[in-house]
């Protein structure tokens, strides 16, 4: 079985000389990030892992610092990399209404029992995660991933149930 992998972070730069990093991440994932012992980087298309010695937190970023990397030049090498955990390490840290991108990607979705459109994208304003949901008249909208409009998302039958708000979707 081929593993998948997702993306939780990115080496951003160095940090000092004792080859540490500061890991650029999605805020409020602290506790799920500080319990992981391992992380993937891809090299020449491979998934290498590196072990996590340490991790610590500042008001703008993580800071790293993986088990055999003690230098400047060691941890160079990993600049601007995206850091990969196999997909089933975020489920475990998945809440109950927390979903991967992937997985809502390409839902249909419904306003009552009219099918209103199709989900081509998440992205995030800061406040909030936004579905970007095609509509049958091929217009996109931001639809706010939040319980007052996105009213039930069930993966097994591909299907996001929405409150069709006045004026949500063109």
């Amino acid at each position: 079985m081929k593993n998948s992998f997702v993306s939780i972070g990115k080496v951003l730069n160095f940090h000092g000389v004792q080859g540490e990093a500061k890991l650029g991440y999605t805020k409020n994932r602290e506790d799920f990030l500080a319990n992981l012992k391992e992380v993937y980087v891809q090299q020449n298309g491979e998934y290498k892992l590196l072990e996590i010695e340490r991790i610590r937190f500042t008001p703008k970023c993580g800071i790293i610092k993986f088990k055999g990397i003690d230098s400047l030049n060691d941890i160079l090498e990993y600049k601007n990399q995206l850091l990969f955990v196999d997909e089933s390490t975020v489920r475990e840290f998945l809440d109950e209404d927390e979903f991967l991108i992937d997985e809502l990607v390409g839902l249909d979705v419904y306003d009552g029992e009219k099918k209103v459109g199709a989900v081509v994208g998440v992205s995030n304003n800061g406040a909030s995660d936004l579905l970007s949901i095609k509509t049958l008249s091929k217009k996109v909208s931001l639809v706010p991933f939040v319980k007052a409009i996105v009213l039930s998302v069930d993966i097994k039958a591909r299907k996001i149930q929405i409150n069709n708000i006045e004026g949500l979707l063109e």
